[in-house]
């Protein structure tokens, strides 16, 4: 009954990935047929995160009166609405609606099952986990892909993906018992404590932690809404060539978290956050070339080593902040990374209508910077930890 436990939450999961980049796969059409201004993403992005910023926060609450597999059963639910929404939108007004429930149930998802995977499974699951998570957004510009090219109709790529988040809506709601099953088997139940965010923020490693999070959100999110974008203006692609393209973004990011996976019984999670940085760093300097394939390995090279970071600062919770207010901390985590997620696609999108999407390569150095001065802090916090 475990296993299948596991099998669910990661098919689940693969759903949080599909309206990650199904939007910024499909925006250089849907601006285009709309006659929007380029920046206008901005504003579904924007909401979106801001939605799952907030569900993010309440995620510990929601789960204590509703219970794990509710929570992710009605999150999926949401998203698969706003999906569906998406597919029949005519206009800017129509794509903000329908991205409320999008972002609130994404951040459901997300928060609800991190915690659940970090404090009760291993570290080779919260990969493969977010493994699943790289499934998804793979998938999902892929078959956005096939519809570009068809008839350049970004509605019927959101139909499809509609179809695919609906069964994962069936799955979660009828696998309730199966949850409820799991927990009776535990002989004791882990006993946690609500700790406020300026309790939190006291903690020296706790800030390292989230800066790392907003650094590597950074780098993700703008991959995720202008990756391909990123490809059309600046690489000369065409819009059904350069939604083919980023999907070894995706690829990458995918591959990254399943090596990581493989290895993370036999290598820390600090080596990986370490090494995967190292390949990050190479691989923006890739995407400085102007050749569109170069461009391409690099964007792909970024997700490989960007990818393992979330995962793996994630399974260090527990051992950093101690098991009994991870719950707090992974809300807390949660809401610092959707924040990055929702104002590095802003700032790069407005930079990008007032220069160009040229500036790129130089938004993700910054992004890196960020993220690999605090993996040094974070460190040597994590030394006086394990000392003591």
């Amino acid at each position: 009954m475990a296993t299948l436990l596991v099998i669910i939450i990661f098919v689940t999961y693969v759903g949080l990935g599909i309206p990650d980049s199904l939007f910024g796969t499909a925006w250089p059409a849907i601006y285009t047929q709309l006659d929007l201004p380029i920046s206008y993403s901005n504003f579904v992005t924007g909401l979106m995160y801001t939605g799952t910023i907030v569900s993010s926060l309440l995620s510990a609450r929601l789960t204590k009166k509703l219970g794990t597999p509710l929570v992710v059963a009605l999150s999926t639910a949401l998203t698969a609405i706003a999906i569906l929404g998406f597919s029949y939108s005519k206009n800017m007004l129509m794509l903000c609606f329908f991205t409320i429930p999008l972002g609130l149930g994404a951040g459901g998802i997300d928060n609800v099952l991190n915690t659940y995977v970090a404090l009760n499974y291993k570290a080779t699951h919260i990969n493969f986990l977010h493994c699943s998570y790289g499934v998804g957004v793979t998938l999902s510009p892929f078959l956005m892909s096939l519809a570009l090219k068809n008839s350049n109709d970004w509605q019927s790529g959101y139909r499809t993906m509609f179809f695919f988040q609906l069964a994962l809506t069936v799955m979660c709601f009828l696998s309730i018992p199966v949850w409820k099953k799991v927990k009776e088997q535990k002989v004791e139940e882990e006993e946690t404590r609500v700790v406020s965010i300026p309790e939190l923020l006291k903690i020296p490693i706790a800030r390292c932690s989230l800066i790392i999070y907003f650094g590597s959100c950074a780098i993700e999110s703008v991959c995720l809404a202008w990756g391909s974008t990123f490809l059309v203006n600046s690489k000369g692609l065409t819009p059904d060539k350069a939604a083919q393209l980023i999907t070894f973004y995706f690829i990458g990011m995918t591959v990254g978290r399943f090596l990581s996976g493989l290895l993370a019984n036999k290598v820390s999670p600090k080596k990986i956050i370490v090494f995967g940085e190292i390949i990050v760093l190479i691989a923006i300097a890739l995407t400085f070339s102007k050749n569109p394939i170069i461009a391409t390995i690099g964007l792909t090279m970024i997700g490989l080593g960007n990818g393992p970071v979330f995962p793996n600062m994630t399974h260090l919770t527990p051992i950093h902040m101690g098991r009994d207010i991870s719950q707090s901390f992974i809300g807390l985590q949660g809401a610092v990374s959707y924040g990055s997620i929702l104002l590095s696609p802003i700032a790069f999108g407005l930079l990008a209508e007032k220069l160009s999407t040229d500036i790129f390569s130089i938004f993700q150095i910054i992004a890196f910077a960020i993220m690999t001065v605090s993996t040094i802090e974070m460190l040597k916090h994590s030394k006086k930890i394990l000392k003591n």
